[in-house]
């Protein structure tokens, strides 16, 4: 792709690292940027560079927040007694946007994934045994993607809590098998924390 200006190649060589945006798309973009008011290109630029300064991950349950401790960790009306384990950020706003689930979470930044190199350190798996153990938890339930990764990540959780007495169960595989949590219809996915079953290894 020819350019008439090393600064329009540049944001598009920028634009295209996210996700799903190629070449042709994140020139859109640009184009699109150099037909708006200089204030408000601004101000989108402005919003990214706070977004990643200013960002916090909740102390407790690893969610990212405004605050050391984020708003559904701190809510009194949630139960604190139950939590919800999830891949990432994107699974949370899946399941709170059904408002079937009323517990907290435990965001784990991943799944197990040998094969690109990813194990249980990498992950906050320790943070959710320490709330286990310093906590009254009652119930654990894994939300994790019916993959081969979520399916080892929730294998090997349940191991590492076999001697508790915390009761672990699964969401209802009303979740297509090797589908991704995030792009379940919310009556379906809502249904499934609803039907969730004991958890089996």
């Amino acid at each position: 792709m020819n350019f008439p200006s090393s600064l329009i190649e540049e944001a598009v060589n920028e634009l295209s690292r996210f996700p799903g945006i190629g070449k042709k798309s994140a020139l859109r973009m640009v184009l699109f940027l150099l037909k708006q008011e200089e204030s408000i290109v601004s101000k989108m630029g402005e919003s990214i560079i706070k977004l990643r300064k200013e960002i916090r991950f909740c102390k407790q349950c690893n969610n990212v927040s405004d605050l050391d401790i984020c708003n559904i960790c701190s809510n009194p009306k949630r139960d604190q007694h139950t939590i919800c384990v999830v891949e990432d950020l994107r699974d949370v706003m899946a399941i709170e946007n059904t408002s079937q689930y009323f517990g907290t979470y435990q965001v784990l930044g991943g799944l197990i994934n040998p094969i690109q190199g990813v194990g249980p350190d990498q992950l906050k798996i320790d943070k959710l045994l320490e709330r286990v153990r310093t906590n009254d938890i009652k119930e654990i339930i894994m939300a994790l993607s019916a993959t081969m990764e979520g399916d080892t990540t929730g294998f090997y959780l349940a191991r590492k809590l076999k001697d508790t007495q915390v009761k672990i169960s699964t969401i209802s595989r009303g979740i297509a098998i090797g589908g991704e949590l995030e792009y379940a219809d919310e009556i379906t996915l809502g249904r499934s924390i609803i039907g969730r079953i004991p958890y089996q290894s």
